[in-house]
């Protein structure tokens, strides 16, 4: 949708779970020495300010970044995560916080590819401000769901793709199941990371479990409920992320992270975890 702006909620619980998980996830890529390539079908901003009057109104990120930064007992991929944001702000304030592209052009080698699609005329010229011109990164004004689809097989067969739309339309559950059908089809062994939010609303969970039909091999499902719903009844409850062909070291690591990151995010005595996969 083209109201929505990631400035209002940058940093958040959901974004901590996200990003670490993101931070993993490169890792697992950067293993190698063949080159990949990462799209990003909902790229945002790319970075962020978080005395923005955005940021400011919701507050969201004390909760979320604001509650690891004085930590100094952080398990290994929260410390890799936390050093990341921490780059951005070398005089220990926290100011910025940066949005998936930044951290995917961050870790990612010469002679990876880096594929960035944003529809929001505004957000997607920050975030060409924010990223810059630099090589094997490509930023499109475009339509993630339909453009991020020519983007698989990469010639190097090794990729990640990133789906994290905002949701706020009904349609978009659909969209990503129908999106990332698509590229299975033609690009079976790529990786791919599906965002999603925990909220009042239906369309989450139909939509994990028509992924979990799609997915042709493996997959791996992580679920962190952080927060009490609002006094409506609505709110962002908590997030979770869909891995489709999952490092297979990934659920021991999370097996370890998530009840970790759950007791630092979580804002209520009902905050809970979850944690499934399917592997060949």
């Amino acid at each position: 949708m083209l109201a929505y702006q990631h400035a209002f909620h940058a940093g958040n619980h959901a974004d901590v779970f996200k990003h670490t998980l993101l931070c993993l996830l490169l890792r697992h890529l950067n293993l190698k020495d063949t080159p990949y390539r990462v799209v990003d079908s909902h790229a945002g901003a790319g970075l962020y300010s978080l005395h923005s009057a955005q940021a400011a109104k919701t507050g969201e990120f004390e909760h979320g970044i604001g509650r690891l930064w004085l930590r100094d007992d952080l398990p290994a991929p929260v410390a890799d995560y936390l050093q990341q944001v921490r780059a951005l702000n070398p005089d220990g304030a926290l100011r910025l916080y940066p949005g998936s592209p930044w951290l995917a052009r961050r870790l990612m080698r010469d002679g990876d590819q880096l594929r960035l699609f944003e529809l929001h005329p505004g957000e997607c010229a920050a975030l060409r401000a924010s990223i810059g011109a630099a090589g094997g990164v490509a930023i499109s004004h475009a339509d993630g769901f339909a453009a991020a689809k020519s983007q698989w097989p990469p010639p190097s067969r090794r990729s990640l793709l990133l789906v994290d739309p905002s949701y706020e339309g009904s349609g978009d559950y659909g969209r990503v199941v129908d999106m990332l059908r698509d590229g299975l089809r033609r690009f079976a062994q790529g990786m791919a990371m599906v965002w999603y939010p925990v909220v009042a609303k239906p369309g989450a969970a139909q939509m994990v479990q028509a992924l979990r039909r799609v997915a042709p091999q493996s997959w791996l499902h992580a679920r962190l409920s952080v927060q009490p719903p609002d006094a409506q009844g609505f709110g962002l409850i908590g997030s979770g992320v869909f891995v489709i062909n999952p490092p297979h070291t990934l659920h021991a690591t999370l097996r370890t992270l998530l009840p970790w990151l759950l007791a630092a995010l979580r804002q209520h005595d009902g905050a809970a975890q979850l944690l499934e996969q399917h592997a060949v």
